[in-house]
């Protein structure tokens, strides 16, 4: 009985899991940002231990999910037993078993890192990180466009308060855009939600993805219309050119822990448009389908060479980092764009390795510039740092990752793009960018190690403190070495994306998991807004 009830509740579990476990750590408080002795404070050993607890659960619930998902079937979770469109509804398929395994992997060792000291410099961070995760997971698993909403709203709440974490001017002035243009991005978000429901009367997506199809010209254009203003909305979360100015200063001026953290939070946009405009509006959606396409693709391609030219052009490692979040966006998002099964396979084993390589040199780039004083993360020569040889081979595995040297992961997610884009109208540009941005990663990264570890000023002490601490070397080494890993279970990886990118454009089968003979046509959930007789000739009704 009780492990009927576990796997009957299982796909909710994700979301109740982290909000469950931040409101008991507002209840017993942290104490973090004590003008003494926070870091040692009982409460706050008491969250850390609590948080992690969390976290680690929450991984192997994610795994739990994956392994079930690889076996084809669907997990949904009525909310409240209210059949779908009528009710919630949470839907766990394979691309969303992968990105909450993939927010998992993140999150635990980010959380192990921050634990050593970052959570002490403010007020009730374990709190906030797990609403975060809670709103992380909850868009990965919501099957509608409102509840999607709602998790983004949940995101911006907490992100923006963890990015400020631990003050400062340079924190709150990047902070007031962040939010403000993200509330921005929210008011779009509700006009398309509203213009596609007034048209299609429903919002579940398996329901949507069977009304789609049958909405005619010229409601049709006002349908797309829809659509491109979500590409926008999504676009912006997910760093889309020109969308994307915001993340470099956002991500540079947080705490390396949130920062680390916020490499997934860029694919919540990635998701999103894979799921709304990769099936909803893809190849079976009549007049609507693929009205992204004319966009996605150029626009995503130029997001990926403007990202590593900011890369290139970076004074700071972290700030390089952060522009090499926009290159990999750019990079997905391109083979979405491809709307190919071959290519969104690339795009999501490409997408897991880049955000683990992301998250781990954000982590890397703060355990460097503590050891370089005054100069910190600035890329110019400075003393020697304390852990020249561990530091260094850490961020050569990470750089030849993400640049995409074989045999590691990123050469095999470049690959599959490659190989996806056979065949393509755009098949040359896709080439040239993904080659050209790999190689320049990878100057761009070698430069900076260069400057880092072998331009060493003699005339300047060296680090007279000890090297980084077990815990936060230990964290970063997940991060990194995860993606290694991926090399070793390449094989398995590729089949579960390349499974995963079929089962998304299988929409009948989605469709009859979700709503059964409950969707279409047969759904009356409202009434769409229809002018059915002509107008008078006088202009009255």
């Amino acid at each position: 009985m009780p492990g009927d009830l576990f796997s009957t509740h299982l796909a909710v579990l994700p979301v109740l899991l982290p909000a469950f476990t931040a409101f008991a750590l507002l209840l017993i408080g942290d104490h973090g940002g004590d003008a003494q002795g926070s870091h040692g404070h009982r409460r706050l050993r008491w969250a850390r231990a609590i948080g992690i607890a969390s976290a680690a659960l929450g991984l192997v619930l994610a795994a739990r999910l994956a392994l079930q998902a690889d076996h084809g079937a669907l997990e949904v979770y009525r909310v409240g037993d209210w059949p779908a469109p009528f009710g919630i509804v949470l839907v766990v398929d394979r691309l969303s078993a992968l990105m909450l395994l993939l927010s998992g992997c993140v999150a635990l060792p980010v959380l192990v890192y921050a634990s050593g000291g970052w959570d002490a410099h403010g007020r009730h961070f374990h709190a906030l990180f797990q609403f975060q995760l809670m709103g992380l997971n909850g868009a990965f698993v919501t099957g509608d466009l409102f509840n999607l909403f709602v998790f983004f709203e949940v995101l911006l709440i907490a992100s923006y308060v963890l990015m400020l974490h631990g003050q400062g001017r340079e924190r709150f002035k990047a902070g007031l855009h962040y939010v403000v243009l993200n509330l921005a991005a929210s008011a779009l978000f509700l006009i398309g939600v509203a213009l596609i429901y007034a048209l299609t009367g429903t919002l579940n997506f398996a329901d949507l993805a069977l009304r789609v199809p049958r909405v005619e010209e010229p409601e049709a254009a006002v349908l797309q219309a829809a659509a491109l203003i979500l590409l926008v909305v999504f676009g912006f979360k997910a760093a889309l050119l020109p969308l994307s100015m915001w993340l470099p200063a956002t991500y540079a001026a947080s705490s390396a822990p949130v920062a680390a953290l916020f490499a997934i939070m860029t694919k919540v946009g990635v998701y999103a448009i894979l799921r709304v405009h990769g099936v909803v509006f893809g190849a079976d959606a009549g007049a609507s389908a693929y009205a992204a396409q004319p966009l996605l693709l150029p626009l995503a391609l130029a997001t990926s060479v403007v990202g590593v030219l900011g890369a290139l052009a970076a004074r700071t490692l972290s700030r390089l980092v952060a522009w090499l979040t926009v290159a990999s966006v750019g990079t997905v998002l391109a083979a979405i764009g491809l709307f190919g099964s071959a290519a969104w396979s690339g795009a999501l084993y490409y997408m897991a390795n880049s955000t683990l390589v992301i998250a781990g040199l954000f982590l890397l780039a703060e355990l460097v510039g503590a050891q370089r004083g005054e100069m910190a993360g600035r890329l110019e020569p400075a003393a020697r740092v304390a852990q020249p040889q561990l530091l260094g081979l850490m961020l050569l595995l990470a750089a030849a990752s993400n640049a995409g040297l074989p045999p590691l992961p990123g050469f095999i997610g470049k690959l599959m793009i490659l190989e996806g884009a056979l065949g393509h109208g755009w098949v040359v540009a896709v080439w040239i960018v993904v080659l050209g941005v790999g190689f320049l990663t990878l100057v761009g990264l070698a430069r900076a190690g260069s400057i880092l570890f072998w331009n060493v000023r003699a005339d300047l002490p060296a680090c007279t403190g000890g090297g980084a601490s077990p815990r936060l070397l230990v964290a970063t080494l997940a991060l990194i070495g995860a993606s290694v890993a991926m090399t070793v279970f390449a094989a398995p990886l590729q089949r579960y994306t390349e499974a995963a990118a079929l089962q998304l454009q299988d929409r009948a089968a989605y469709a009859r998991a979700v709503l059964g003979e409950q969707g279409g046509e047969q759904a009356d959930t409202a009434r769409p807004y229809r002018i059915d007789r002509p107008l008078p000739s006088g202009g009255e009704r």
